[in-house]
């Protein structure tokens, strides 16, 4: 196994990308059902790919996705900004502790730059000291509360 990678940002051409990042992120996070058991058609992930809201990060060895990054940049409206929230992230486990992840986010950098944001942030879980390790290294701890709130059947429809 080389150690070189290649990072690629996806875009509404790269369908099949996605889908390994996808099917990565349920090996990653031992949530395989989540993450296949029910793909978008591929009209959506066209959409959301080629749309200015969500960004994806692909880490490359070869052909093969090695890691990946999932994000969504979130417009604010009391200043003509943005931030970026990292919503997934995750590296193959034969490849972690190589720079990756890190690599990752430091295009996430770059890329949130262009579009004007502000911040990046990202939420770990307590449990996991690995993600919690990368995240001190890069940035501020803010410890909050997480909240979610169950949607009403009535939001659900189209």
């Amino acid at each position: 196994m080389a150690d070189s990678f290649t990072l690629r940002m996806l875009g509404p051409d790269d369908i099949t990308l996605m889908e390994a990042v996808s099917g990565m992120f349920g090996e990653a996070f031992n949530e395989k059902e989540t993450y296949v058991g029910a793909r978008p058609r591929e009209a959506y992930l066209r959409r959301l790919l080629g749309g200015d809201s969500f960004i994806a990060v692909a880490a490359l060895q070869g052909n093969e996705v090695v890691g990946g990054l999932a994000a969504y940049e979130l417009r604010k409206f009391e200043q003509e900004r943005s931030e970026i929230y990292i919503y997934d992230l995750a590296v193959a486990a034969p490849y972690r502790r190589r720079g990756i992840a890190t690599a990752l986010i430091e295009q996430l950098k770059v890329i949130a730059g262009t579009r004007g944001a502000y911040v990046i942030y990202v939420q770990a879980d307590l449990q996991d000291s690995p993600a919690i390790e990368l995240y001190a290294k890069l940035g501020t701890r803010e410890d909050v509360l997480h909240f979610d709130i169950a949607v009403t059947e009535a939001a659900l429809r189209d």
